[in-house]
């Protein structure tokens, strides 16, 4: 068995009083912790980019790519425990300890994990008090100017069978703990999550008795394939699309274990939508045959009876996890708009004196997909109105930052700096009200590489996409930002692989229009040119696309073609291509010089 060597930052928990809690009552406490496994705590792991390790009967070993992210999945685990502990007798309640350490380990081939820096994590564990989670110096070190929960030094610490003394922090978590005094003063709290309990409008998932916006549920994929074995894909499959679709946060999604519970049954889907309180529902099923599998996917509104969306998925068994991953992004970026979609039609027959914040984000999100001048205003006021009516809606602040960032790339605004400071204003309210938005970072990450802040707008696009990988839009702003800051090797194939997972975008005339920008900077003209011309195709009135179609002409020596591109750019929006004669996308100034130099061939700039 081959082995190798790594630093990595190692989660150790378990059960406290597992063993009693199992004697007073077995089947409840089992049954209570599978629960907990499948709709809190391994998909927060997922959310985290944790790995699981192993698993014992009351306990977990996860690797994570950082201690912030453990640090993160640990206080989120913990912060839910204390809300779902509310009420429960204390020999009932199931509490957690967590370790934390970071330390070399021994990585095995099969993926288990070896050495002191599993040992030190998971003796932490072992002297941290119920809710708390311990750190060793090494972790602290990472996070402790992020922290802004209580902090106590247990001081140096012999642990069991580790050769030398360990300096432990514990950090306390929930209603036991508050009235603490923080052991330092927070300066940069961790970006995720928040350390007190989210309200439900900020849960990443829903139970089905609080959801308070139109809900989905997503039941178990149905194997068809009669063979048991391929059970745990169309579990898995229902599970990540569950994880995926509850990212967008714009529905509640009902979870894991009350649509599981639906296995299996054949029963009415508006009876099943009516026992979850969910609007919406999402079904499907696996059939494997040879070496393929086919999904088939809809989505129903179970209210009016009839189906919004199917589809079907085929891929080949040959990597099983890798086909598992790519239809669960499908599945999720095409369910996510059709879900808008269905809402937009019921709010044309409510009266408008009904209208609440969450109707008016809608039509503000419906104007932005316009992407005109005279929608970006509509926008704007529908997102004013929503944040009016829910002064903290983070996701209105993000699309109300885009609308000044709209301003720009229309060449509308008088004021590019007061645009430019307004939209990035705007994005750092929504991230303070919600740290956890994908739209919200996205947002961020527009303003910043508007106000030519490339290494902050890299970052949170990054973070957008981390946060809600089905999150399309947020995956072609990082390529796009990426290309910008002379990333191009990594920038140009993700705006490819991300247009091809998204065929059917309203806006993917402005993707082919970015994507045909970053060609014309590597100088393929003629793969630009094509690029370009299915851009027009797409819409023809949109007069970005033939500014950098001028471009590309010009380079190509087309000279009266890129005069007539030039006009048409004229037409539709006069003055536009004099205000981007010098266009200064690029950081790198020669490849600015570049785009300029292929109208100066055209005779268009002097």
């Amino acid at each position: 068995m081959t082995e190798s060597r790594k630093l990595a930052a190692i989660f150790a928990a378990d059960v406290v009083g597992f063993s009693r809690l199992t004697g007073n009552d077995e089947e409840r406490t089992l049954a209570r912790l599978r629960a907990l496994r499948s709709d809190l705590i391994d998909p927060v792991i997922s959310i985290h980019k944790g790995r699981v390790v192993k698993r014992t009967g009351d306990g977990f070993l996860v690797e994570f790519r950082s201690v912030v992210d453990a640090v993160r999945c640990a206080v989120e685990v913990q912060n839910e425990m204390v809300e779902r502990n509310a009420g429960v007798p204390a020999e009932r309640r199931i509490d957690f300890r967590i370790g934390i350490h970071l330390g070399d380990v021994v990585e095995e081939s099969d993926g288990d994990l070896m050495g002191d820096g599993v040992n030190i994590a998971a003796r932490l564990e072992g002297v941290a008090e119920p809710g708390a989670i311990c750190l060793s110096e090494d972790a602290y070190r990472q996070v402790k100017s992020r922290l802004d929960v209580p902090i106590i030094d247990l001081g140096e610490k012999w642990l069991k069978n580790i050769a030398e003394p360990v300096r432990v922090y514990s950090l306390q978590i929930g209603v036991a703990n508050q009235g603490k005094p923080p052991a330092q003063s927070p300066s940069a709290p961790l970006r995720k999550p928040s350390i007190s309990p989210a309200p439900p409008n900020a849960s990443w998932v829903y139970p089905a008795s609080i959801a308070t916006k139109p809900a989905v549920a997503v039941l178990p994929f149905g194997n068809m394939s009669g063979d048991p074995e391929q059970e745990y894909f169309s579990d898995g499959l229902t599970e990540d699309i569950i994880t995926l679709l509850s990212a967008w946060r714009s529905f509640p999604v009902i979870a894991r274990n009350s649509s599981f519970a639906f296995k299996k049954q054949s029963r009415d889907i508006r009876l099943i939508a009516r026992e979850l309180s969910a609007r919406y529902v999402l079904e499907g099923s696996v059939r494997k045959g040879g070496d393929r599998i086919r999904v088939t996917a809809q989505l129903i509104d179970a209210e009016a009876g009839h189906h919004l969306w199917a589809k079907k998925f085929d891929g080949s068994h040959d990597d099983i996890f890798a086909l598992q991953d790519e239809i669960t992004l499908q599945i999720v970026s095409s369910v996510e708009p059709e879900l808008e979609k269905a809402e937009l039609k019921k709010m044309e027959t409510s009266r408008p004196s009904s209208r609440g914040a969450w109707d008016f984000y809608l039509r503000g999100r419906e104007h932005l997909h316009g992407f005109t001048p005279a929608d970006n205003l509509q926008a704007r006021g529908m997102f004013e109105r929503a944040i009016e009516l829910d002064p903290p809606y983070s996701d209105a602040f993000a699309g109300l930052s885009q609308t000044y960032l709209r301003e720009i790339l229309f060449e509308t605004t008088d004021d590019r700096a007061a645009a430019q400071s307004k939209a990035l204003e705007l994005a750092r309210r929504a991230v303070t009200l919600d740290n956890e938005s994908s739209l919200a970072h996205q947002a961020l990450s527009g303003a910043f590489i508007w106000s030519n802040q490339h290494a902050n707008s890299i970052t949170e696009a990054r973070i957008a996409v981390q946060l809600n990988p089905s999150n399309i839009a947020a995956w072609l702003a990082l390529a796009n930002r990426l290309d910008i800051v002379g990333e191009s090797a990594e920038g140009i194939p993700l705006l490819e692989k991300t247009l091809r997972r998204n065929p059917r975008d309203p806006l993917n005339h402005i993707y082919y229009g970015q994507l045909a920008r970053a060609y014309i900077n590597a100088r393929d003209y003629d793969k630009a040119l094509g690029l370009l011309r299915e851009a027009v195709r797409l819409q023809p009135d949109y007069p970005n696309t033939y500014h950098i179609l001028a471009i590309c002409l010009g380079h190509l020596g087309q000279i009266e073609e890129a005069r007539a591109a030039a006009q048409h750019c004229e037409q539709l929006r006069p003055g536009f291509l004099a205000k981007r004669a010098h266009w200064n996308i690029y950081v790198d100034p020669n490849a600015n010089a570049h785009l300029t130099e292929g109208l100066r061939k055209a005779g268009l700039v002097e």
